[in-house]
């Protein structure tokens, strides 16, 4: 593990005055690094990265664009408002037609399945990074949430999109499930569009 330079936490201008000029590398290392220094920047300056990708997708190269989407994964994946528009994705115009958890009780070591269905209600096409939500019952009784990624799609005026997932609820090493009531929520370019209660059983 790296040592945090916490006087460059606190003002990032000098490591991006240096990303800056490595952005176009020919190197993908050094690009790859890059976008993992913009990721590590945007835990205590979100508004900041999410301006600079906008800024460097000006006239960007497919490689430059590349960079830009991985320095934003986590912003993205937390619904940050401006990563999503720089990467060109606005407020989700949808409607949800059903969405139905198909296992509405899971055994630990199953899976969770769901069934969503939705529909475009904008007039133009619709760029949408679809992402779910399942919230971890915890020892005090509390949920915290988890995201995982799942579909970006591209839907034209009243298309509609339909599709089913089926999420492990497996052991891991890095959580500790506790028997209880869970909860799935779909995510559409950052906002809960709906959700479903479901029963994790231990045993």
């Amino acid at each position: 593990w790296g040592l945090r330079l916490y006087d460059f936490v606190e003002d990032p201008a000098p490591v991006i005055k240096l990303l800056e000029k490595l952005k176009d590398d020919t190197s993908e290392y050094v690009r790859r690094s890059v976008a993992n220094n913009l990721n590590d920047i945007a835990k205590d300056h979100p508004d900041l990265v999410a301006k600079i990708a906008e800024n460097w997708l000006q006239n960007a190269t497919p490689d430059r664009k590349r960079l830009v989407r991985h320095a934003l994964r986590s912003l993205i994946k937390q619904g940050h408002k401006g990563a999503l528009k720089a990467l060109g994705y606005g407020p989700a115009n949808v409607n949800v037609n059903s969405f139905e958890v198909l296992t509405p009780e899971v055994v630990l070591g199953g899976a969770l399945e769901f069934d969503l269905n939705l529909a475009s209600v904008g007039t133009d096409e619709q760029a949408l990074i679809i992402d779910y939500v399942v919230h971890h019952l915890k020892a005090n009784g509390k949920t915290s949430g988890k995201v995982f990624k799942w579909k970006n799609k591209h839907l034209k005026s009243g298309a509609e999109l339909r599709a089913q997932k089926r999420h492990p609820m497996k052991p891991i090493t890095t959580r500790k499930y506790y028997g209880g009531g869970h909860r799935v929520e779909i995510l559409v370019n950052g906002e809960t569009v709906c959700g479903a209660d479901f029963e994790l059983k231990l045993a």
